[in-house]
């Protein structure tokens, strides 16, 4: 009995060792900070207010909307150290076309995804309309969100070719030539009457959402336009903002895939957008006028799969960039899991860490290969079976239950503590892993933020951090309950920390000196 006892400690013995062996062979990863080599500055990280929040804002109870706005605006902390919210510093306005109002004759088959127009038939403006939505753009206000975009699908139901918010013949504008003049001048007003209403200024208008799409009958609002009636519209939209005195920017592109920013692909007279609109010897160059942004916009919408797939597609974005104009800064903005594949598919809800680990895959690549300056989510509040929620609540429209998704908590690893006018440094991995890693620095604070897709532990040893900056607090979101953006104490003491199977950790450095 006593040698089989003896020989079982030895056999444990044994795997203790090699286990031992195999972390500090395999699992310890260096990590080198580089904050002399700079890459973009870094806007906002946003989301978007389509569609729930025309009834969450409006008729629910005042303490669920509280509660979901302060997991989206927050930065507070809580009594544990840890983020109460994920601090988003863009939000992202849906500027209805009126389906709302046309009800079932809109043909859009769910009434969740009409919107209301502040514009009345007569030419006259409501501006008690969109009621729940103006809710939660002043919360983001009054919670310090810096950034607001108006964004539109469709022109107003009075100005389009067939009286609908959707397309009819799916390759041109849904808007009649005759009022290319008042759809700008719509634009101008909303803004103006926004500000009135509720004090904030949009800092962008994008008028042209996802023109490659045919936004035919009966899902959503929507419609497309071509490359040529772009340039069009949007001559006549800086007119009226000049004559209104509008500071906003015109985003122009809102590109539906990201490719069709540089290439033509399978829509020729509505891609290539980098190209036509922002290359000087283009017939339809803008980036003259005063009111176009200088930036182009996208969406990450399939090309996330393969690995190859989604490094090289942001690599060629980023390259055609650099060869128009350097100057000219990429946001990313919106994304969802839209894209079916052997990975993931887009159905279903899953507030867990497998959806979210997917998701921070596309931050980190749309960061770091395509060096956006901005990342959006789409729907931060869902009432659907998709993985296009941030947050989920019941399809209710007079209130319900709510629930936070890992999803929230992976963006709020870059919103909340990458700040805007932040710059994306240099790192440099000493060994290829399936850790994802990338640095942001101020002259307040280096920000840290590690993505491990591994089913293994990782110890990290971070170096070439300034000796000024020391280590505050690391916070990390695992696949575990509960353990969202949670703040790590025992790991603060030095720069060398644990980074959990298939987690997230960000780390922030704080510079000592004033």
């Amino acid at each position: 009995m006593k040698k089989i006892r003896f020989i079982l400690i030895l056999i444990s013995f044994v795997f203790q060792v090699a286990a031992q062996s195999n972390l500090k062979n395999t699992d310890i990863l260096e990590i080198e900070i580089n904050p002399e080599i700079t890459h973009q500055t870094i806007r906002n990280f946003g989301a978007s207010d389509a569609w729930s929040t025309q009834f969450v804002g409006k008729y629910w109870p005042e303490d669920a909307k509280q509660a979901i706005a302060k997991l989206l605006f927050s930065k507070a902390i809580k009594s544990d150290g840890s983020p109460e919210g994920i601090g988003l510093s863009a939000w992202r306005f849906n500027i209805g076309a009126g389906s709302a109002e046309q009800g079932s004759e809109s043909e859009i088959l769910d009434e969740w995804r009409r919107s209301e127009c502040f514009l009345n038939q007569d030419g006259t403006y409501n501006w008690d309309k969109q009621q729940g939505q103006l809710w939660f753009i002043k919360a983001a206000k009054q919670y310090g969100v810096e950034t607001f975009i108006g964004f539109v699908n469709s022109p107003p139901v009075f100005y389009t070719k067939n009286g609908k918010a959707w397309s009819s013949d799916g390759s041109r504008a849904n808007l009649k030539q005759e009022y290319y003049k008042n759809y700008a001048n719509f634009l101008s007003e909303v803004l103006k009457g926004v500000k009135q209403k509720t004090g904030i200024t949009f800092d962008y208008v994008s008028p042209f959402n996802e023109p490659q799409w045919a936004w035919e009958c009966c899902k959503q609002e929507g419609s497309p336009w071509t490359n040529e009636e772009l340039f069009l519209v949007t001559h006549e939209i800086h007119k009226s903002f000049i004559k209104n005195k509008i500071s906003s920017k015109i985003e122009i592109t809102e590109a539906a895939k990201i490719d069709y920013l540089y290439t033509a692909a399978d829509k020729p007279n509505r891609g290539n957008q980098i190209d036509y609109f922002f290359n000087k010897k283009s017939e339809g160059y803008l980036g003259y006028l005063p009111s176009v942004a200088k930036k182009v916009a996208g969406h990450s919408y399939f090309t996330t799969w393969n690995n190859n797939t989604l490094i090289n597609t942001r690599n060629a974005l980023n390259q055609k960039r650099q060869e128009i104009d350097p100057d000219l800064e990429y946001w990313m903005t919106e994304y969802c899991v839209l894209e079916d594949n052997k990975e993931i598919r887009g159905a279903g809800r899953d507030l867990g860490i497998d959806a979210a680990l997917y998701v921070a895959k596309v931050i980190h690549a749309d960061l770091v290969y395509s060096n956006a300056s901005a990342w959006h989510w789409w729907l931060a509040i869902s009432p659907y079976n998709y993985k296009d929620g941030l947050i989920y609540i019941d399809k209710n429209k007079e209130g319900g239950q709510f629930s936070d998704s890992k999803m929230l908590w992976v963006l709020g690893h870059y919103s909340r503590f990458i700040k805007p006018r932040m710059r994306r440094i240099d790192v440099n991995k000493k060994v290829e892993t399936n850790v994802l890693v990338s640095a942001y620095a101020s002259k307040d604070e280096i920000v840290l933020v590690m993505v491990n897709i591994d089913e293994t532990d990782k110890k990290i040893m971070v170096s070439g951090v300034p000796k000024s900056y020391k280590l505050e607090a690391c916070y990390e979101t695992t696949g575990e309950a509960f353990v969202n953006l949670k703040k790590r104490f025992q790991t603060c003491k030095e720069a060398n920390v644990l980074l959990p199977k298939r987690s997230l950790l960000t780390c922030v450095f704080e510079n000592q000196v004033d």
